[in-house]
């Protein structure tokens, strides 16, 4: 009788164990029945996206009634805030990403965007995100940093990434510096396929790992895998499953004693090779202490299969119990982290601040704007440059989004030029555009003179992003800028192209703030111009 009891005692506390380690995502803007269910159980996490998101009282609400099941559940969410947002998602950011950051350079102004951006999260409930990226954007024909990197110097990277976890966790939000080891000299997005990092040691600890070393220093709270094969560190298991590289290179090596939470585990790189459940299974064994299953994946079906992987594990001899019970004993560290920090934090009737405008501080100060047009750069062609004062057209040539970003985040400059000269019209360009018009023997020259038709009489302003990946793009911008000089660029991507055009304005990102930055240039009004 006794065995019995205590067998039935362990398997009830490696149940538990097995779902505080999750950190699910879920359909819908209200919390379905079968999440409460297993939050009640003990599901450690939820992860939030933009289907989840409405406004922020909704936000709020449905944080509330997850957290009436249990108060010390946290709350994740992939914010990044510029390209990548969730809680704009379909109007896009107030803050401006990494690249205009880490461009401004000023310490100061990202730990402000950091620590307004962590005020808005903890108003609505959220006490943890699943940023910065930390990626040394090394390549820039990364399909899948870019922009979301601080740039491509190391000691940059470093220190806007340990000013960002400071203005974060001052909110009472656990930040999550990624993708380690370094997602910045890859050429592949691990959505999709598995990447691969050919550099040496040297190269290695001297450029990628740089940011994660002092944002650890700077008491980062969490730290997320990359799907990632870095053969100098393990030749046969990408990051996020490999002992070497999450208990010997960040435990024990770079002494990080914090939450390690994993990538999208759901993504190919580590479902097409090892499946999701074993994917599970190993990341814990490899020092993981929480999954993240958030973005593809959200139903009950998922949670359950998870869970009784890890527990089966764990009675095969697969996966050490204490290793098990070690992951979810930090999972709920963090989780008593946040909720003091929340404590600490709270400001008198924050709960009730749903007036405030998106990215407006509670002293009336627009920082995201405000860091927008700080990261403007403005190249004046051989001709000087008249304002737009009449309704211009504007042709966005537009690659297809990375998986990341999404495609439901609007971008350019329509909306924001429209806003200070009406009547503004646009029409967005893709590839397939591009591919039709080669299709009909006419090229470049027939795109082209799809736009200058859509134009008209009217001054054209070009908007492009990463237009140095993209060979389509720049043929079309160059045949575009030749009809039409007096033509404005506009890039809101990686700004490696030589500028173009009668006026030529890097942004760098894609925001809906930078592109309010870019629209005052063209004009030449507001504070930007």
């Amino acid at each position: 009788m006794t065995t019995t009891t205590n067998h039935l005692r362990t398997t009830d506390q490696l149940s538990r164990d097995a779902l505080t380690v999750l950190q699910p995502g879920f359909e819908g803007t209200t919390a379905p029945d079968w999440l409460l269910r297993q939050i009640a159980d003990g599901l450690g996490g939820v992860g939030l996206f933009g289907r989840n998101i409405t406004t922020p009282e909704q936000l709020t609400a449905l944080n509330a009634r997850l957290r009436a099941e249990r108060d010390d559940l946290l709350v994740a969410i992939d914010e990044e805030s510029g390209d990548v947002t969730r809680l704009e998602v379909r109007g896009g950011s107030s803050f401006p990403g990494n690249y205009a950051l880490g461009t401004v350079d000023d310490t100061g102004l990202t730990r402000d965007v950091a620590r307004e951006l962590g005020r808005r999260l903890a108003v609505c409930g959220v006490d943890f995100n699943w940023a910065p990226s930390a990626d040394v954007n090394a390549n820039p024909d990364n399909p899948v940093i870019g922009v979301r990197s601080f740039g491509a110097d190391a000691a940059l990277a470093a220190r806007h990434t340990v000013a960002y976890v400071q203005g974060l966790q001052d909110s009472g939000v656990a930040a999550c510096v990624k993708h380690f080891p370094g997602h910045g000299d890859t050429n592949v997005d691990s959505h999709h396929a598995m990447p691969r990092i050919d550099v040496g040691l040297d190269t290695l600890h001297a450029r990628d790992l740089l940011p994660f070393r002092e944002a650890i220093a700077a008491g980062t709270k969490a730290v997320m895998s990359a799907h990632i094969l870095v053969p100098v560190l393990d030749a046969d298991r990408p990051a996020t499953l490999s002992p070497r590289i999450l208990t010997g290179l960040l435990r024990e090596e770079l002494g990080f004693d914090g939450l390690i939470v994993t990538d999208g585990l759901e993504m190919q790189a580590i479902t097409a090779t090892y499946g999701l459940e074993r994917g599970a299974v190993l990341a814990i064994a490899a020092g993981a202490d929480a999954i993240c299953v958030g973005g593809g994946l959200a139903d009950e079906a998922t949670v359950v299969a998870l869970r009784d992987a890890l527990v089966t594990a764990v009675r095969d001899g697969d996966l050490p119990e204490e290793r098990l019970a070690d992951a979810a004993a930090r999972v709920r560290a963090l989780a008593d982290w946040a909720r003091r920090a929340r404590e600490a934090v709270a400001e008198p009737g924050a709960e009730t601040q749903e007036g405030t405008a998106p990215g407006i501080r509670s002293d009336g100060v627009d920082v995201g704007l405000v860091a927008a047009r700080r990261a403007v750069a403005v190249t004046a062609g051989e001709r000087p440059y008249e304002p737009v004062t009449e309704a211009p057209y504007v042709a966005s040539f537009a690659a297809e989004a990375n998986i990341a970003v999404g495609d439901e985040t609007p971008w350019g400059v329509v909306g924001e030029l429209t806003a200070l000269v009406p009547d503004t019209r646009g029409d967005a360009y893709t590839l397939q555009d591009a591919a039709n018009a080669a299709n009909a023997d006419g090229g470049t020259e027939k795109l082209v003179g799809e736009v200058l038709a859509a134009a008209a009489d009217r001054r054209i302003v070009a908007v492009v992003r990463d237009v140095h990946r993209h060979p389509w793009m720049a043929r079309a911008l160059d045949a575009l800028v030749a009809a039409r000089p007096e033509t404005v660029v506009v890039e809101m991507g990686v700004n490696r192209s030589r500028p173009r055009g009668a006026l030529h304005i890097a942004t760098h990102g894609a925001a809906r703030v930078c592109g309010r930055a870019a629209a005052e240039v063209i004009t030449g009004k507001g504070a930007g111009a």
